[in-house]
């Protein structure tokens, strides 16, 4: 989402650099997904994404997982093309 409204493009996934697991998603736990934009290319973002739970057990948070990836802007005929942001 926020590779899309950064670009105003349609964007695809293009790498994921780096990815950590630090815990296991339990049945019941909320997910949420949190993006920080770290750079912008003249096709491409670079973004990190964190994932937390809120555990169902005992309402903790805690974060699970987190990467960092890089989305390429696309035009309509799907080829890369300019971040218009």
């Amino acid at each position: 989402i926020l590779a899309q409204q950064t670009s105003l493009r349609r964007v695809t996934t293009v790498a994921v650099n780096a990815m950590e697991f630090h815990w296991p998603v339990k049945v019941g736990d909320t997910v949420a997904c949190y993006a920080e934009l770290q750079r912008i290319g003249n096709t491409s973002m670079t973004i990190h994404v964190e994932v937390w739970v809120q555990r169902h057990h005992d309402g903790t948070h805690q974060c699970v997982t987190e990467g960092v990836f890089t989305y390429v802007a696309l035009d309509e005929s799907g080829k890369p093309t300019r971040v218009k942001s």
